[in-house]
């Protein structure tokens, strides 16, 4: 075994890594020597000393998140091979063509790279680490990403002051990890959109809503189309090129609504069809008028980041969807989300369920939504699975 601090578990603790779990939980934890800091690399074993895996340590609930289950050192060669793993599966996906080089490349647990996320826009890689493990990497990974044969990445930038934990203390500066500004353009499905890697929210774009944005424009000739919590505009976007009468775009965030109005300036310039205001958005659907919008899209942040928060977050998810119920023109078609981890496919559409039976609305499931093939879910780890989407008849 390579040499590195070894963490033993309490008996029976190791059912779920043989399983291939990628998560050490702190109460597993039997023993660990002095010393180990956030960050290093050790190895765990069972109670009777059996080797495990080997992972990033750091202090909180999840204590190890396991990189190879395998005694393998971590190294730039260790992150060159899962990168091109991962290339290899967007590869399959066709994501990288003319019409489109804005997608995820590395989907933490799901590409088997734990605290790690990596969105690629032209030739920008934007990088976050969820782990200060992954901090540290971060340099090799930088590398990494700049030599892989077939992704011609010039600038990686590194974006993680607000996903880091914040008791790690350490202090992530937001920067150019190589290269620098290139451009800020990206294209999605042949529409172009401004990124704000710099300032925006996430890695500046939700790439994880490409699929549903294509299926929304394929509903979208005719109708006047309501997009809440609109953030850069993506769903107004598609919705303008799939031929809608009318598109009005809602966001409480004034920079989210410029940015809006620059997406679909860059895509549909002068087209008086688009609307946007910067308001609440359940003060905005109080006042609409009833059967203002035949489709309206409620996609918001994230009502719950954890279990904590889970009873106000349904409550919250209860109330939106009401709203919208109430105020859908008849025949309309309304798409609903949640990207709340901590929130269960089942607890959501059981939110949804709700509102529906307290509007007395008709409503019926034509469509049920998820994350796209770029943010893949291991089968070993299904916490990995966080959008929840349903597209919905309301008669």
């Amino acid at each position: 075994m390579n040499r590195r601090a070894v963490i033993t578990l309490r008996r029976g603790k190791e059912e779920s890594l043989d399983r291939f779990h990628p998560w050490v939980f702190s109460g597993a934890i039997a023993s660990m020597p002095e010393g180990i800091e956030e960050g290093d690399v050790v190895a765990v074993e069972s109670a009777d000393h059996r080797f495990i895996g080997v992972g990033h340590y750091q202090i909180g609930s999840i204590a190890v998140r396991i990189l190879d289950f395998g005694d393998t050192v971590i190294d730039k060669d260790f992150f060159a091979r899962r990168l091109t793993e991962a290339l290899a599966l967007r590869s399959t996906l066709c994501l990288d063509r003319p019409d489109n080089d804005a997608y995820r490349l590395v989907h933490g647990e799901g590409d088997f790279l734990p605290g790690l996320v990596v969105d690629i826009y032209g030739k920008t890689a934007v990088v976050q680490a969820h782990s200060p493990g992954m901090h540290y990497c971060r340099d090799m990974i930088a590398m990494a990403l700049t030599e892989l044969d077939m992704l011609e990445v010039a600038n990686v930038y590194y974006k993680s002051e607000t996903t880091l934990p914040y008791k790690a203390r350490l202090d992530p500066v937001n920067e150019y990890l190589i290269g620098g500004f290139d451009t800020n353009i990206a294209t999605e499905n042949g529409l172009q959109f401004h990124i704000d890697w710099l300032k925006g929210q996430k890695t500046g774009f939700f790439v994880d809503q490409r699929d549903n944005r294509a299926l929304l424009e394929s509903f979208s000739r005719g109708r006047s189309v309501l997009n809440m919590f609109c953030y850069t505009g993506g769903f107004s976007v598609y919705a303008m090129r799939g031929g809608a009468r009318r598109v009005v775009s809602v966001d409480s965030s004034a920079k989210a609504i410029a940015l809006t109005s620059a997406n679909v300036g860059l895509n549909f310039p002068d087209d008086n069809r688009h609307e946007a205001l910067a308001e609440d958005a359940f003060k905005y659907l109080d006042t609409m008028a009833n059967g203002e919008h035949d489709l309206i899209i409620l996609d918001p942040p994230a009502f719950a980041k954890h279990r904590s928060a889970l009873r106000n977050a349904l409550r919250g998810y209860q109330r939106l969807n009401f709203k919208a119920f109430e105020k859908i023109a008849p025949g309309g078609i309304l798409f609903t989300f949640s990207c709340s981890q901590a929130v269960s496919r089942e607890q959501f559409r059981l939110a949804v369920f709700s509102a529906a039976a307290q509007s007395r609305r008709r409503v019926r499931i034509i469509k049920q939504l998820t994350q796209p093939a770029d943010h893949p879910v291991n089968i070993y780890h299904p916490e990995g699975e966080y959008l929840k989407g349903l597209v919905l008849y309301v008669e």
